[in-house]
């Protein structure tokens, strides 16, 4: 499954370079499609933070990626993929709001 785990690399590498933009943006960064960002109090601050939060999603979903390399196709073992980008997602969402907050 060298495939799978190539394309699910391509994936994370596509999260560390929306973190990268975010740090280096000039303007509030908003974090989900289509919505407008929030007015924040420190702009820098505020998209250094979730800068950091897309890169160590990155990593995170990346080494969720690794039993790729291991299993066979059609394996019980791709629940762990998929039970850990679910858990980490709602960490995402979560870990947002709590940015959010505390910059707005």
């Amino acid at each position: 499954m060298i495939v799978g785990f190539i394309i699910w690399s391509i994936l994370a590498l596509c999260f560390i370079g929306i973190g990268i933009w975010a740090w280096n943006s000039k303007t509030a960064v908003g974090f989900f499609a289509g919505v407008t960002p929030p007015k924040v109090k420190d702009v820098k601050k505020y998209n250094h933070s979730v800068s950091i939060l897309w890169i160590v999603y990155a990593i995170l979903f990346e080494a969720f990626g690794v039993p790729f390399l291991f299993l066979e196709q059609n394996s019980a073992g791709f629940v762990i993929p998929v039970a850990g980008t679910v858990i980490i997602s709602l960490g995402l969402a979560i870990a947002y709001s709590l940015i959010e907050s505390k910059y707005r």
